[in-house]
């Protein structure tokens, strides 16, 4: 568990929830629990995703994948204890910092986001895909569930820790359903364009694996303008928050021009 955990990364959804307490006016410390948890379900779906009946990866984050030192057993055992662990985690938030239908809201959150109708059902059409040429609707709906609802969800944890009224978590809902999308298309061009080093992993993973892509689906530079219009669009939902929201506006960048 630790292995995985501590092997690096970007912490992208920890810093969203910290981001979005902070252009509330809270203390990011009080979103602690909370984020260790959502890092605990990332990390669980990475060692599972790159097991050899999914995407059969032996790089993680420049390091050799979790069933690559430890065996398959002990890699699938780490993913389920690091996912049943998050629950654990924010069902013990204190008090002070989340009543018990906040952390009840959480909880529940957690388990639409990580589950069926969320990043396992993402998961599942992705592996269902392999081979097909997707349309642009169906590669939404794959990355939508399987890499965007974990994402939103830590915007939205961020937004029920602080109290946020309908109108802000619906502003900061749009936020997160574009953001989601434009992380995904850079993930893809990074898979065309990046480096093993950059990216911590095999280049070219996606075509190996014959899986839809937005380049593959909009040309290359069909997908840089569709990242492009996402990041607006992001930013033009944060604009209408009310909130102070300079360190997400700086965290839409970093997703949106990272090199890895």
């Amino acid at each position: 568990m630790l292995y995985s955990l501590e092997a690096g990364g970007k912490r992208i959804r920890p810093l969203l929830l910290f981001a979005t307490l902070e252009a509330f006016g809270k203390d990011p410390a009080s979103g602690a629990e909370a984020a260790a948890a959502i890092e605990m379900v990332h990390t669980y779906s990475l060692i599972h995703d790159d097991l050899p009946s999914m995407d059969d990866d032996a790089l993680r984050r420049g390091k050799p994948t979790n069933h690559i030192v430890y065996g398959e057993a002990t890699a699938i055992l780490a993913g389920d204890a690091l996912l049943t662990h998050s629950f654990r985690l924010l069902a013990d938030i204190p008090e002070q910092v989340a009543d018990a239908s906040v952390k009840l809201g959480l909880i529940a959150g957690l388990s639409d986001a990580a589950g069926a109708e969320g990043m396992v059902g993402g998961q599942t059409a992705d592996m269902q895909g392999e081979g097909k040429e997707l349309s642009l609707g169906e590669l939404e709906y794959i990355h939508l569930n399987k890499t965007g609802r974990l994402l939103a969800y830590s915007v939205l944890a961020g937004a029920l820790l602080a109290g946020a009224d309908a109108h802000t978590r619906e502003k900061l809902s749009k936020f997160a359903y574009h953001l989601g999308l434009a992380f995904q298309i850079r993930d893809d061009i990074l898979d065309l364009e990046g480096t093993e080093e950059q990216i911590g992993k095999p280049v070219g993973s996606d075509e190996g694996n014959k899986k839809s892509t937005y380049p593959s689906l909009l040309s290359l530079d069909g997908a840089r303008e569709a990242l492009l219009e996402h990041l607006a669009k992001a930013k033009e939902a944060l604009a209408g928050s009310g909130l102070e929201t300079s360190l997400l506006e700086g965290i839409t960048d970093l997703i949106g021009f990272r090199n890895s």
